[in-house]
């Protein structure tokens, strides 16, 4: 009985052997698929392989016969390459949202998708700071409770932790409940971001996903976001988090800045190669941008030194003096 049902998986069984022993370099020949064939109790000969493969090229498997190095078979393709697979490793491994554990699963699976030998040259590279990593392991189950409350239109309830210190002089964490009308998830600063709304206030917040526990969806349909932003049929995340520096809220305005060309690289990749040039001379260009004005954006613009200059809104060029002279007095006494 085993053996019959072995030999309905065939197919199966050889797109997985293909997929886990051969690539362009180290093609797998039919004899030894045979051979692999075998430990799933499948009995197979070399010709039966031959026409097993035109079958799974027909199908649509990249599938490629070779002779260099040796006489065999290798997938041409696959769902993701070699430097797919490294770049999704590296953002996994960065994230800080996704715990240790999480990350060596995720990568576990990233590697499964690869050849034994190109897994060798994967595994010289899989190193990441533990200590940098979130201790919550429901982060998979909050995203997906999150998703399907932004999706259904309701509002969630959970626990929200934040660090305090206690008088001994230790770090601990701070519980309070909360419930929020989510409206989008975004990746910002290493970090997952739910943008949602409290009733009470007619604004936008931005919440750590990664400190959320517990969260549950209620019965309660979301506020619109309509009510609390510039959207109207669609919140446009992407748009929305451009105009935020460190996922800060305040008020949007449009504010110009005066910046030196020798930053221009760092202004472009901050706000896009569209940004509208209004004035330009042989050492300094003026951006005109719509941005959200916060203690964020200021700490952006003093980190350039005098490379920038808020012109205006006024107010932001208050904010940045203030907070100068702020760091003028820390250090004279």
């Amino acid at each position: 009985m085993a053996a019959r049902s072995g030999q309905k998986l065939k197919l199966l069984y050889i797109v997985d052997i293909l997929k886990k022993y051969s690539d362009e370099d180290h093609p797998i020949s039919a004899a030894e698929i045979c051979s692999k064939l075998a430990f799933f109790n499948v009995t197979a000969e070399r010709k039966s392989i031959y026409n097993d493969i035109e079958q799974l090229i027909f199908y649509g498997y990249d599938i490629i016969k070779t002779r260099t190095p040796k006489a065999g078979f290798f997938l041409g393709s696959r769902e993701f390459e070699i430097p797919e697979i490294s770049l999704l490793t590296d953002a996994v491994k960065t994230a800080k949202f996704i715990s240790a554990k999480k990350t060596r699963e995720l990568i576990s699976k990233l590697e499964a998708m690869q050849s034994v030998y190109q897994l060798n040259s994967l595994n010289k590279g899989i190193y990441f700071d533990v200590d940098s990593k979130t201790k919550n392991e429901e982060i998979y189950y909050t995203i997906d409770t999150v998703s399907r409350a932004i999706e259904n239109k309701k509002q969630i309830k959970f626990e929200y932790n934040v660090r305090t210190i206690n008088e001994n002089k230790e770090i601990t964490i701070s519980s309070s409940q909360k419930i929020i009308s989510p409206y989008a998830m975004t990746w910002q600063d290493d970090h997952y971001y739910l943008i949602g709304n409290y009733e009470k206030y007619d604004n936008l917040i931005h919440l750590r996903i990664d400190r959320m526990h517990r969260v549950e969806i209620t019965d309660k349909n979301s506020r619109s976001f309509s009510e609390v932003s510039d959207y109207k049929s669609v919140f446009d995340v992407a748009d929305y988090t451009k105009r935020l520096f460190g996922m800060y809220t305040g008020n949007t305005e449009n504010i110009e800045l005066k910046c030196s060309r020798e930053i221009l690289e760092q202004v472009v990749d901050r706000f896009g190669d569209s940004i509208f040039i209004t004035k330009l001379t042989d050492k300094t260009f003026n951006i005109n941008y719509k941005a959200v004005v916060s203690e964020a954006l200021v700490t952006w613009i003093i980190n350039f030194g005098n490379k920038i200059e808020a012109v205006s809104p006024e107010n932001l060029r208050e904010m940045v003096k203030e907070r100068l002279c702020c760091v003028i007095k820390l250090y004279e006494n």
